[in-house]
């Protein structure tokens, strides 16, 4: 879909500039792989919200979101495998080092943006749930990265279009994760965009995006 390509072109060129060639060639391989979900996500919250037809205005922000996802994403795969413990400890390191240049690569896209607070309250809420999950071994919790990321997405979108984020807006973003991310093609449902066209208007606004703590 075009959304999917338009996210993935944006984030390609925030990494573009990545040195040496072996890191960007390997970060580049894993965008080239991943779910565009989060980024679509933000694109159609935005078109939801007014911004139609203007998707290179915005595709910065969808990437900002994508990145920061890809980068909690691995973070937490490394956390759970732990192949320092027995398997390559070299491509681990280099993994750790693209974790943090794909998080904060997506900062700098949503630094000036009014869900640059929403893309801090994800991060800790990451923090926190790493932090228990590790303490408590509930599996559950690795849920609310989606959510939260899905979540601000929305956040992301429409604020592009000067809307502020519904708190039943918010809701409805986190709750379309099940197993994992939604496939990209859910937002290309026109069920979808309506009901996220219809939220963006709910009379009952409020800023910021809730985290893991408020599902």
């Amino acid at each position: 879909m075009e959304e999917a390509a338009a996210v993935r072109r944006a984030a390609l060129a925030a990494v573009d500039d990545v040195d040496p060639a072996r890191l960007r060639d390997r970060i580049e391989d894993r965008l080239d792989a991943a779910s565009m979900t989060p980024g679509v996500c933000t694109l159609v919250s935005a078109s939801a919200a007014g911004c139609d037809g203007q998707l290179d205005g915005i595709s910065d922000r969808a990437a900002g979101v994508q990145l920061i996802y890809e980068g909690l994403r691995l973070t937490r795969a490394l956390a759970h495998d732990d192949p320092w413990a027995g398997g390559d400890r070299d491509a681990a390191d280099l993994d750790v080092l693209i974790a943090d240049i794909l998080v904060s690569r997506g900062f700098y896209l949503l630094a000036r943006t009014e869900a640059a607070d929403a893309a801090v309250d994800v991060v800790r809420a990451f923090g926190t749930d790493q932090t228990v999950r590790r303490e408590t071994d509930d599996p559950t919790l690795d849920r609310n990265l989606e959510a939260d990321v899905l979540e601000l997405a929305a956040v992301a979108g429409v604020t592009a279009a000067g809307n502020r984020p519904t708190p039943r807006l918010r809701e409805y973003a986190s709750d379309l994760v099940t197993d994992g991310l939604p496939p990209v093609e859910t937002f290309a449902d026109e069920d979808v965009r309506e009901t996220l066209a219809t939220l963006t208007n709910d009379a009952t606004s409020a800023d910021g995006v809730r985290t893991s703590a408020d599902h």
